[in-house]
């Protein structure tokens, strides 16, 4: 965990991915598992396709800060596009890791990164969302990718809690909790570190 106990991620997405869904899911989980939490877009002309940038800050004691994250000890891409119009290793701490939606390597992903050589980490989250939800919906494979690189929870804990949370979120449709959960596991186990 990052110092002072408190971990940073900040998520770049396009509106309609998700980003900003698990960026509170996230948060909800934590809380549920008592640290302290925030979880908040950067708001500004969102329209569907358009980047966004979403925010968590879990600690484990009281946070005071309440602006953007401007140094993260992790950045979520949702959208590899982006790598091509966003500084998303911009003020990314040196211990930290980049998370990229991808079907390519870390090792090929490093080199559309120039001037990071901290940890790069990829997962195919559009070919998991597919093949499990029928449907390109990256963001649980990228929360579940998110939270297995961080170490912010517990992988097995945060799996239980966040069952919990889709109990009630999803109360009115229950199908949709078995592949949301096959969706997590399964990025738990694809996401490469490199």
């Amino acid at each position: 965990m990052a110092t002072n106990d408190m971990v940073e991620i900040r998520w770049h997405g396009r509106g309609g991915q998700g980003a900003k869904m698990a960026c509170l899911l996230l948060a909800d989980v934590a809380a549920l598992e008592g640290k302290f939490v925030q979880g908040f877009p950067e708001y500004g002309p969102e329209r569907m396709g358009a980047p966004i940038t979403a925010y968590n800050r879990i600690s484990e004691k009281r946070c005071t800060i309440h602006s953007n994250i401007y140094y993260p000890d992790y950045v979520v891409v949702v959208d590899e596009s982006l790598l091509d119009s966003v500084d998303v290793t911009g003020g990314l701490k040196e211990g930290g890791a980049i998370i990229i939606n991808t079907p390519s390597s870390p090792l090929e992903m490093r080199e559309r990164l120039p001037g990071w050589t901290g940890k790069v980490c990829t997962i195919d989250a559009r070919r998991i969302s597919e093949e499990i939800l029928g449907t390109n919906f990256p963001n649980t494979a990228m929360l579940a990718a998110a939270v297995k690189v961080s170490g912010v929870l517990e992988p097995g804990r945060f799996l239980a809690n966040i069952e919990e949370s889709f109990k009630h979120k999803f109360a009115a449709k229950p199908q949709v909790i078995a592949g949301n959960m096959a969706t997590l596991k399964k990025s738990m186990e694809e996401v490469q570190v490199g």
